[in-house]
């Protein structure tokens, strides 16, 4: 299982980081853009998908790798 790819805000843009890593692996304009960014890459090393807020509060958690109980919500 891979890293876990946190969606961060960045100022006014947000960002893609993965877990423990220091430097973003990418910035977009807007949050939409950075979740599907994380999904494509979360998918390809089997983790999660950890969504913030503006407030940098975890809103949302998606998994792509062998979850014993994978997400029954399809909304991205």
């Amino acid at each position: 299982m891979g890293k876990n790819q946190h969606v961060v805000p960045f100022g006014n843009e947000w960002a893609i980081k993965g877990e423990g890593n220091q430097k973003f692996t990418k910035i977009t304009k807007t949050q939409k853009e950075a979740i599907e960014a994380a999904r494509e890459i979360a998918i390809h090393q089997k983790s999660e998908v950890v969504i913030h807020d503006r407030s940098g509060k975890i809103r949302d958690k998606d998994s792509y790798g062998n979850d014993p109980f994978p997400p029954k919500d399809k909304k991205y």
